[in-house]
Parts: C-alpha cells; structure tokens; sequence
C-alpha cells in the first residue's frame, strides 16, 4: 500500500479517537441528536480522511437508507456511516451527510483535558554530579 495523505483541519476539530487523525470541522455539525448501536453520534455536513465501505440497504430508527460505513484513512478504525440516499421524503435532508459516533471521535477540547502522567523517573541536574 502506498503513502497515506491527510487532510489538517485549521483550527478545533473532531479527530479519530484511535490515531487522532482530523475528520471534520464543528462548522460542519448539522445536529449532535443521532444515535447508534454504540451510543451517541454527531451528523456532519463534511467529513475528510475517510474511506467508504460498500453501499448497503439498512433499516434505522427513521426508516430505511442506503448507507456506507465509513472509516479512518490513517488507522482503519469505522467511525461511523455515510447517508447516500434515504427512502422517506421527510428523511432526504441527510442525504451526503455523515455520521460520525461520540465514542469513537474526540473533540479537540477533549484533548485538551487529557491528563498524561508521566511514570518515569525523573532526576534533576543536582542529581546528576
């Protein structure tokens, strides 16, 4: 397989939870009120640093779609789904949107707040005479 290219996203942005790879833009959230198997998800207008699965038939919540999972181009993790087309006339708004899953992105702010604890001995320069 060849090089990977990403896309960096300017400013705060909704990364892979797994490799922290940009997927999208909050400019780019339509609506954080959709769920899936795993949880919570957020629907987006954009999404880059995807791949997209095959085309499939599925029946959600709001009726049935024609959908693709999507996934992370860098580390291949599914992050969530692609609507191509929707059956119910009340449903077409989310055709060419993406849904990306609450538990597998992390929101730049959320990095923000990790704490990373070091546990490796440190020695200071007095130490070191």
């Amino acid at each position: 397989m060849g090089r990977i290219f990403t896309v960096e996203l300017e400013g705060r942005s909704y990364r892979c939870r797994f490799c922290r790879t940009h997927l999208a833009l909050p400019d780019d959230l339509v609506s954080r009120s959709f769920h899936c198997r795993r949880g919570k998800a957020y629907l987006f207008n954009r999404s880059v640093n995807i791949s997209m699965g095959p085309l499939e038939e599925r029946l959600m919540l709001s009726g049935m779609h024609t959908v693709a999972d999507i996934f992370c181009c860098s580390c291949g993790q599914n992050v969530g789904w692609k609507y191509e087309s929707a059956h119910e006339k009340a449903q077409k708004y989310k055709e060419g949107k993406f849904v990306l899953e609450r538990g597998r992105i992390v929101d730049e702010i959320d990095l923000s707040t990790e704490v990373y604890i070091d546990t490796h001995g440190s020695t200071s320069d007095t130490e070191d005479s």
